[in-house]
């Protein structure tokens, strides 16, 4: 069984269970007032593995499934036993940096939470994308379009809505996810930033 599989096991159990208890949701969920004031940085990480509802669940566990995999494979292939290593470390810090700028932004904000596996998501996704930037990424298994394209496009929408502070959806941790996958793989693997520009100058419309 991969490892995408078993985070994706064990976000599903927790989500479930925290729905069945919102005494550990409440526990659980990122609160930066909570945080701050009473040292809980834990909810820097269990808010990534716990969910809003089972339509947020799903969308983040089937992304995880399909960039999640591909990462781990290509990272185990590549390095190895360590690739287990980097590939955790780039799920979860992803998750824990990508809160970072929420929790600067609503930290005297006693109302706001938020949760689930975005960040961490997004930053499979993106590093993902800057190996691959010609793989075609599907929304909603209808629009397809090139890795690169879907990514510029997911990243200015997230910061437009971002900046708009309305809504429910953490963009910013979409956001700043994407940023800390592109930049952890490109720290890890240098060659992967001459390696994307050459693909993307590769690349034709027709």
């Amino acid at each position: 069984m991969s490892l995408t599989i078993v985070i994706i096991l064990v976000s599903i159990g927790l989500s479930w269970y925290a729905w069945q208890n919102p005494s550990l949701l409440d526990k659980w969920v990122f609160n930066p007032v909570r945080v701050s004031k009473y040292n809980e940085y834990y909810r820097f990480l269990t808010s990534g593995f716990i969910h809003a509802d089972v339509g947020h669940l799903i969308f983040n566990m089937f992304s995880l499934y399909f960039f999640g995999e591909a990462m781990e494979m290509f990272l185990g292939g590549y390095f190895g036993s360590n690739g287990t290593i980097y590939y955790l470390l780039l799920f979860l810090a992803g998750i824990v940096v990508s809160d970072i700028p929420t929790f600067l932004k609503h930290r005297n904000n006693s109302n706001y939470n938020s949760l689930g596996a975005s960040g961490g998501v997004s930053a499979l996704l993106f590093a993902f994308i800057l190996l691959a930037p010609l793989q075609k990424v599907c929304l909603y298994f209808a629009i397809c379009v090139p890795g690169f394209i879907f990514g510029g496009i997911y990243m200015a929408y997230s910061f437009y809505e971002s900046r708009q502070n309305r809504g429910r959806v953490n963009h910013d941790a979409h956001l700043y996810g994407a940023l800390f996958g592109i930049v952890f793989m490109a720290f890890l693997l240098p060659e992967s930033i001459p390696n994307f520009i050459d693909q993307i100058a590769s690349w034709r419309l027709w």
